[in-house]
């Protein structure tokens, strides 16, 4: 990519008293804004876009979306005008107060707010048509980024070092990440996906880019469903950076962390396992998720 890049290390978590051993990739510090899989989604539809000559992205996505924030970033750093069709049309009143709307704003990004109701068409050819009219010609990336190029970036996330580990595991949203690390992992891994929303439709999603039967998805630890945050979860964030000097974001990889924890402590990994997390970034959903928090009286992350 045109805009530089930092090399994502595997920090080491040392665990107290248990027989396996942790690592999380830090892919949330290769940018500052278009981080971990993010970037890696983004990085083959971008290179692909400008192949093609296109001028505009368009993509989709809620109030307090990464992905959303990635491709603003991404667009300005790359010359990309860049379109955002936002869920919710009340949101439209509260871009100023809203920290990733406020943000993609200021790289650049135009939104289109629709209904919910409108939303759920997003991909018929009646409402893409009309964006058109109203936005010109633009180059697609779909909600959470996840198509075939997306995939094909998240396979590079391991490298040959990362060979070594039993288990690899990361945060699963629309299932473009897991697939990739599926198609990347050596058969004798087995690569472990923690749902952030319920439902069982991601195991058909993930089914129709992954190329080995080498996973499974561990689906205890959503917490509700998507966004959706307790207590529990919040106190658990918080320790882990206090004692690891990790940031985890509260919708994907502190639910993922939380459950691997657990997991640990119930001896689901057999003796002697080394596990790689994958740190998927996401940590600009922090402060959207404070200020839900504050509304609610609850402890905020630090």
């Amino acid at each position: 990519m045109i805009f530089k890049l930092e090399d994502s290390v595997n920090q080491h978590i040392q665990l107290l008293n248990q027989p396996v051993e942790l690592f999380i990739k830090r892919e949330d510090k290769i940018h500052p804004f278009v981080s971990g899989n993010k970037y890696r989604k983004l990085k083959y539809n971008l290179l692909d876009a400008k192949k093609k000559g296109f001028e505009t992205l368009l993509t989709f996505g809620g109030a307090y979306s990464n992905h959303i924030a990635a491709v603003a970033s991404a667009g300005s750093l790359l010359g990309f005008k860049t379109v955002g069709v936002i869920r919710g049309d009340e949101l439209k009143e509260k871009i100023a107060s809203n920290s990733t709307l406020s943000f993609a704003k200021e790289k650049g990004m135009q939104f289109k707010f629709v209904s919910r109701e409108a939303y759920r068409n997003k991909v018929s050819e009646t409402f893409l048509n009309s964006l058109k009219d109203e936005f010109g010609e633009f180059y697609t990336i779909p909600e959470g980024g996840t198509n075939p190029l997306a995939v094909k970036g998240c396979e590079d996330i391991l490298s040959e070092d990362d060979k070594t580990f039993d288990y690899i595991c990361c945060a699963v949203g629309t299932g473009g990440t897991i697939s990739g690390l599926i198609n990347c992992s050596k058969p004798s891994q087995q690569v472990l996906g923690f749902p952030a929303l319920k439902g069982n439709f991601l195991k058909e999603d993930i089914s129709k880019f992954a190329k080995q039967s080498n996973w499974k998805l561990i689906t205890e630890y959503h917490f509700g469903g998507y966004a959706k945050i307790n207590e529990d979860l919040v106190t658990f964030i918080n320790q882990f950076k206090l004692n690891y000097n990790v940031p985890l974001d509260p919708v994907y990889t502190g639910k993922m962390l939380f459950g691997i924890m657990d997991l640990i402590e119930k001896k689901y990994f057999p003796k002697g396992s080394k596990v790689l997390v994958i740190h998927t970034g996401g940590l600009q959903g922090i402060t959207g998720m404070n200020e839900v928090l504050r509304k609610k009286n609850l402890s905020i992350i630090i």
